[in-house]
């Protein structure tokens, strides 16, 4: 599976990309933001997407809203990681697309549970 792994924060892509990689996930693309997602997106197809709410120039929203206006991104499934964790939110985010929901901090069995319901 290909990844797309979308957080301004250099340290959180890591925390990502290395959960990803320890339960097996191997092939993990890194994006700042919304807006260099869009870009990687076009040029590239992603077989799940990670991605951050609170960003600069696109937010994580913004961005799953984008994704589910393309033919290639309608059913991708999408999990957004974050550490907006009201129940408004979440529901938000469900609502505009996304398949599953995590809040930071997080653990890998966090993860690869929320990756299982949805793959």
């Amino acid at each position: 599976m290909k990844f797309l792994v979308v957080d301004d924060s250099k340290t959180m892509r890591r925390i990502v990309l290395n959960t990803l990689n320890n339960i097996g996930y191997k092939d993990v693309t890194l994006a700042e933001d919304g807006n260099d997602a869009m870009k990687k997106m076009k040029k590239n197809h992603y077989d799940a997407i990670m991605t951050d709410w609170n960003m600069p120039i696109m937010n994580g929203l913004e961005l799953v809203k984008s994704a589910r206006k393309m033919d290639a991104y309608k059913d991708t499934p999408i999990i957004m990681i974050t550490t907006e964790g009201g129940r408004d939110q979440v529901l938000t985010a469900l609502k505009n697309g996304v398949n599953n929901y995590i809040i930071k901090p997080f653990n890998s069995r966090t993860l690869r549970e929320k990756l299982e319901d949805i793959i």
